[in-house]
């Protein structure tokens, strides 16, 4: 396996990341009347996947996993008191509080991204047939985190190409990372759970800073409990498919 070949096989997981947008194609008219239940239901993903990322972290070093956590949740809050004091932020067609809300998910998501292109690398390293199943299994798992990107983008106004785009983009980083990992195993090793947990504590204040309080801006607190939860379930039961 050359380093070339890796490429291409984050890539395909990175492409991945878009199919989580077309679900939305089918509730395209409706979904400006269910902007909080699917702030909900994007929160229950996240949370899932943090869980899952923590698990994972855990098992390459507890501490540092415990650390990339804290840094993470400190890095959201540290971006949301830096986007709040931009009068003029935007992402796309998207403005004002929206536009903030959307830039924060994208880029937890991006950075997440990072840690998955490691992985690729890192499993690459080891055998060839150790990577492939890991492709595989990020490729999977990537669909359900474009479902929740495109859950805080099409509601407010964003196609459905466009939210496709910005999860796919969201994900760019697996190709750019796993070619280094990959050729420079033992040190990227180290770092895996830094980034895991990293990506855990940043959507997991995510989640409580924006997606929750907005959902209960115009969705019942039951509801909304339901559907997270329900959403976090599916994702940790699809997480454990995968291991």
């Amino acid at each position: 396996m050359d380093a070339l070949a890796v490429f291409v096989a984050a890539l395909v997981t990175a492409l991945a990341t878009g199919l989580g947008a077309l679900p939305l194609l089918f509730t395209r008219r409706a979904a400006v009347s269910w902007i909080g239940l699917a702030s909900a239901l994007a929160a229950g993903l996240m949370v899932g996947a943090s869980v899952g990322l923590l698990y994972e972290g855990n098992r390459f070093g507890g501490w540092r996993t415990a650390l990339g956590a804290v840094v993470g949740g400190a890095f959201i809050w540290l971006s949301r008191r830096v986007l709040e004091q931009r009068e003029h932020v935007h992402l796309g067609s998207l403005r004002g509080a929206d536009a903030r809300r959307a830039l924060l998910v994208v880029g937890v998501m991006t950075v997440h991204s990072f840690t998955e292109g490691v992985g690729v690398g890192v499993a690459f390293g080891g055998t060839q047939a150790l990577g492939i199943l890991i492709t595989i299994a990020i490729a999977v798992h990537n669909i359900p985190e474009g479902l929740a990107i495109s859950l805080v983008l099409v509601p407010r106004g964003s196609t459905v190409r466009s939210a496709a785009g910005w999860s796919i983009f969201s994900s760019l980083p697996q190709p750019l990372m796993a070619v280094p990992a990959y050729l420079f195993v033992e040190s990227f090793s180290g770092v895996l759970p830094l980034g895991l947990g990293f990506a855990a504590g940043a959507m997991l204040w995510l989640v409580g800073a924006e997606l929750v309080p907005d959902a209960l801006e115009t969705t019942r607190l039951r509801t909304v409990v339901l559907t997270a939860t329900g959403a976090a379930l599916a994702m940790l039961v699809f997480l454990l498919m995968l291991l």
